[in-house]
């Protein structure tokens, strides 16, 4: 038999000693290199997954009318949101003592502030999902109210929404902005000034996944927009609207248009349309009623630019107001296979001056007059009146207009351009065709924004912007004198008269030209351009109305026309005319 040796208990003892000391250091590394060496990327991973980043979004700038009348503004909306797996009593402390706050009591407070029952708020807040929407776009007071109640198991997200006060007041201008983020108008042309920047605020949240109260941090402040004042005055704006709304329905006109411009700066009042869109519901009209036709929109101007061919005639020394024309009511254009002009109207063959071919409104007393200036003398005239040219507002999808190369121009186009044919204007630059008239020849850069301000009381009116001299004071007075003469004696401009003004105005009637067939018909773009008062002008006033269906002639906007003049001259407070007109001859 054979008897195990029993062992030494000392050093079975130290051996197992040892194996702890081992371990005990190994450990000990361990430990040490988990608290010190790896301490901060540990940290920062279990940041990483307590961490919570949202975004705080920038407070867009406003929109300003001239007096700084507010016509779009970004407001916060709020969501309110719950977690309902963590739903349950919570403590806080209220005047030093800590309170427990049942369900029951934050359901009751939140269906009174968010005027919903309290089933409702209950249903929303049951279950065990981690996210339920309680209520969208709930205003700031109400919001602020629950983000005082310090409830840890509810969510708040901060949604910006564009609102503009004055609905459809410049709406065409203003353009809008869509929850995708689709923007038109001056809100797409001036995002960069209104935008602002996002901020970021950073949190933690508990192993219950509910917000640290006390760990919110502000990594990136927002940065809000700067704001835009505009030139446009919204009273004269609404104003204008108005008239252009009865206008479009009287005259089942696809559309109308009117501009006032001051003469001396080139500063935009009203730049309005009809149909006109509500931003804050740009859905209601179509595509093509949400545009801004006054710097998109081209048309044929007709008759409106006889009085461009009269300056150029007047401007080059080929005639001046008492020039004498034999005006038959048909006239063969030279080399063109017999092409034909004919007046809107049968007469027998008239002795008229310029003055009275203007009054008269005559197509073929223009163009006896009118070809004793070369074709491509004419040419740069209207180049320098602005035709083909879009303007320097640079406004989206603003339109140039169509005038085509010089070499392009044939044989009729010669001599119809004269009376607006075969030449294509948008609303704006026919204003400021006019605003030369009224600024003694010197065409201006129109202008429709002041400037991009973080503060309403930094804006300062910008000096006078550009200038282009078309036309000699000298010649421009005798064309004011023309203008004049058509609003006393021409048989539609008549019409456009404001008592007590001398007013200056050519008015337009064109035949719309079908893009299919080339050939010209009605209905018709009817204009109505004057300036005002004629002593010392101050403001042009541009209406058109496109497809007129009820009235074939530009009497349909002759009294739209003296409504809104009368309105912006006593708006601005002009006194009176007290001098006399000059009585220029229409005939001889």
């Amino acid at each position: 038999m054979t008897y195990l040796t029993p062992g030494d208990p000392a050093s079975r003892l130290k051996k197992v000693i040892g194996i702890i000391l081992v371990l005990v250091v190994v450990f000990a590394i361990r430990l040490v290199d988990l608290q010190i060496i790896q301490a901060n990327a540990i940290n920062e991973k279990s940041y990483e997954k307590r961490a919570v980043t949202r975004v705080i979004p920038a407070l867009r700038g406003q929109i300003l009318d001239a007096n700084g009348k507010v016509l779009a503004k970004t407001v916060f909306r709020y969501d309110i949101n719950a977690a309902p797996s963590k739903v349950g009593p919570f403590t806080k402390t209220v005047k030093g003592e800590s309170v427990t706050i049942s369900v029951e009591q934050v359901v009751a407070e939140l269906s009174t502030i968010l005027d919903m029952s309290a089933a409702d708020v209950t249903a929303k807040i049951t279950g065990t999902g981690e996210y339920s929407q309680i209520k969208k776009r709930v205003d700031a007071g109400s919001y602020r109210k629950i983000r005082d109640m310090n409830v840890p198991w509810l969510y708040y997200d901060p949604i910006a929404e564009r609102i503009y006060p004055n609905g459809a007041v410049a709406g065409n201008l203003l353009g809008f902005i869509t929850d995708s983020g689709l923007m038109e108008g001056l809100e797409q042309r001036y995002d960069k000034c209104l935008a602002g920047q996002d901020g970021e605020e950073t949190y933690e949240k508990g192993v219950d996944g509910i917000k640290i109260p006390s760990s919110v941090s502000t990594t990136k402040e927002a940065k809000p927009g700067k704001n835009i004042r505009l030139t446009i005055d919204a009273d004269l704006q609404y104003f204008t609207q108005q008239v252009l709304a009865s206008t479009v329905s009287y005259l089942r006109a696809d559309w109308a248009s009117a501009v006032i411009i001051e003469t001396k700066t080139g500063r935009i009042l009203t730049a309005a349309e009809a149909p006109s869109v509500d931003p804050n519901d740009p859905g209601k009209l179509s595509a093509d009623d949400r545009r801004a036709r006054v710097f998109q929109f081209a048309f044929e101007p007709g008759s409106t630019l006889k009085t461009i061919t009269a300056a150029t005639v007047v401007d080059t020394g080929m005639g001046d107001p008492y020039t004498k024309a034999v005006v038959p009511y048909s006239w063969t254009v030279p080399n063109s296979d017999g092409y034909k002009v004919t007046d809107s109207h049968f007469h027998p063959t008239e002795q008229l001056t310029l003055t009275g071919v203007l009054a008269e409104s005559s197509n073929t007393g223009i163009l006896e007059i009118g070809k004793s200036v070369d074709y491509k003398v004419r040419y740069q005239y209207l180049e320098k009146f602005g035709l083909g040219s879009k303007t320097s507002i640079k406004f989206p999808g603003e339109g140039s207009g169509q005038l085509n190369a010089l070499k392009d121009w044939d044989g009729v186009k010669k001599y119809v351009s004269m009376f607006g044919q075969g030449v294509s204007v948008t609303p704006i630059q026919s204003a400021m065709m006019y605003q030369t008239f009224g600024n003694d020849g010197v065409r201006l850069d129109p202008v429709l924004v002041d400037g991009c301000e973080e503060n309403v009381e930094n804006f300062k009116i910008p000096e006078t912007r550009g200038g282009v001299k078309v036309i000699s004071k000298e010649a421009n007075d005798q064309v004011l004198a023309m203008m004049e003469r058509v609003v006393e004696a021409g048989p539609i401009g008549r019409y456009g008269a404001v008592p007590g003004y001398r007013i200056g105005a050519k008015t337009g009637t064109a035949q719309i030209r079908d893009p299919n067939t080339g050939k010209y018909a009605g209905p018709y773009a009817i204009s109505y351009f004057g300036v005002a008062p004629i002593e010392d002008p101050q403001f042009v006033v541009a209406v058109t109305a496109y497809k007129s269906r009820t009235v074939g002639s530009s009497l349909g906007v002759a009294t739209p026309f003296k409504r809104i003049m009368q309105q912006v001259l006593r708006a601005y407070r002009v006194p009176p005319s007290t001098t006399k007109t000059s009585d220029l001859p229409l005939e001889w």
